[in-house]
């Protein structure tokens, strides 16, 4: 049952990778990159619930041959390690006729060695089911021996490959493409597991050939390695999907959003605070709500600008280095702060009435916040030591 779980847990995480991704794949089925990210996680759902040997065992049992599973879960793997060099190739892009070439060449090959596979199980001969050692039993069994053989060169081709096609296009993308860069790190350390998990099974079926006995290698260590690698590959090519999209730039907008929200929420007037979100409202929504608390509150901080705060925050900034705009954003940082500060403190002391009996009407124009980028404020306001150093400040009331 443990070996099922090591193997099923994967399988489900990209069963549920497929299902979240449908409705994208669906909408883009007419693109060579979706349809191989689509045929990549439905080959390795494949792969993690027909290696599992309570399925191994289903499988034998419901076709009545003995072994049945083997070829079944070979083929299917060197499947998978096709459509992952396919995958590669559409997601690193070049000329189409170029790409469609690779393409044929890389499935015709892989498609070869699968009826390779098939076909070497049925003139060989494997009598005895094993649901966890066949590499190793029947490591010397002729036939057997080289659809053993077949599989595990066809995947260490392809593993290999996508290893090393992904190291070597992470180390020219850009750093600003975040997304990108995470996904092939992910992919590269997932072929690394793989490499492990080949190691292994060679180190076992070369021990058999060797006449000894090293099969704990193959049974036991190289299954868990399996399960990482897939969790690592399979999440590596969704990580780019995921982390392009718009819901995911709303996403991270939204988080970065955090500090100005969480200091200014107190002021927002309560037409803005009262707005109903539930749990599964759209990150869209939260986002514009978080916005709009915001805006909400610097406009209602407003008479409690300081600009001799701005003053002295900018010429701080500047000598440390900071150009122009980084020292507006932290200057503007250091007077909201300062501005938060003083109101909170008047309203402890019950002067906030008066302010309002005076009629203040804020600074002018040119020292207005809600026309800065948000996001850009919230990391000066959270992370700047000149905006910390006016926080600490005492109010003058």
């Amino acid at each position: 049952m443990t070996d099922g779980l090591i193997l099923y847990v994967p399988g489900a995480v990209l069963i549920l990778v497929l299902l979240i991704k449908a409705p994208t794949l669906r909408r883009g089925w007419d693109q060579p990159l979706m349809r191989a990210v689509c045929t990549l996680l439905c080959v390795g759902c494949l792969v993690m619930f027909l290696a599992a040997p309570p399925t191994i065992a289903a499988v034998n049992r419901l076709t009545g041959i003995t072994n049945f599973s083997a070829p079944l879960v070979y083929g299917v793997l060197t499947a998978f390690s096709g459509s992952c060099i396919v995958l590669v190739l559409h997601w690193s892009g070049g000329p189409p006729a170029v790409v469609r070439r690779a393409t044929r060449l890389t499935s015709a090959v892989f498609g070869a060695v699968t009826l390779l596979i098939v076909a070497l199980f049925v003139i060989g001969d494997a009598p005895v089911e094993r649901l966890r050692d066949l590499d190793t039993y029947y490591a010397n069994t002729p036939w057997i021996r080289e659809m053993i053989v077949c599989y595990l060169l066809a995947h260490t081709a392809g593993s290999s490959a996508l290893t090393v096609l992904c190291w070597k296009w992470l180390l020219r993308v850009a750093p600003s493409l975040r997304p990108l860069r995470t996904g092939l790190a992910l992919i590269v350390l997932g072929g690394v597991l793989d490499l492990g998990y080949l190691v292994a099974k060679w180190a076992a079926v070369g021990a058999r050939w060797a006449g000894r006995d090293w099969d704990a290698l193959s049974t036991y260590a190289a299954p868990p390695l399996a399960s990482a690698s897939a969790l690592m590959v399979g999440s590596g090519f969704i990580v780019p999907l995921v982390g392009g999209s718009a819901a995911w730039r709303d996403y991270r907008r939204y988080r970065r959003l955090h500090p100005l929200w969480k200091a200014l929420r107190g002021f927002a007037s309560p037409s803005v605070m009262t707005v109903p979100l539930t749990w599964w409202s759209p990150i869209g929504i939260r986002l514009i709500h978080r916005e709009s608390v915001i805006d909400d509150g610097i406009l209602a901080l407003g008479c409690w600008f300081d600009p001799g705060v701005r003053c002295a925050a900018y010429e701080a900034a500047r000598a440390e280095g900071l150009h122009d705009p980084q020292a507006s954003l932290v200057a503007d940082a250091a007077m909201l702060a300062a501005a938060v500060r003083r109101r909170r403190t008047a309203e402890l002391a019950g002067l906030v009435g008066e302010h309002k009996e005076r009629g203040d009407q804020g600074p002018p124009d040119p020292w207005r916040l809600d026309s800065r980028p948000l996001a850009e404020l919230a990391h000066a306001f959270r992370s700047s030591p000149i905006v910390a150093a006016v926080r600490r400040e005492p109010a003058d009331g």
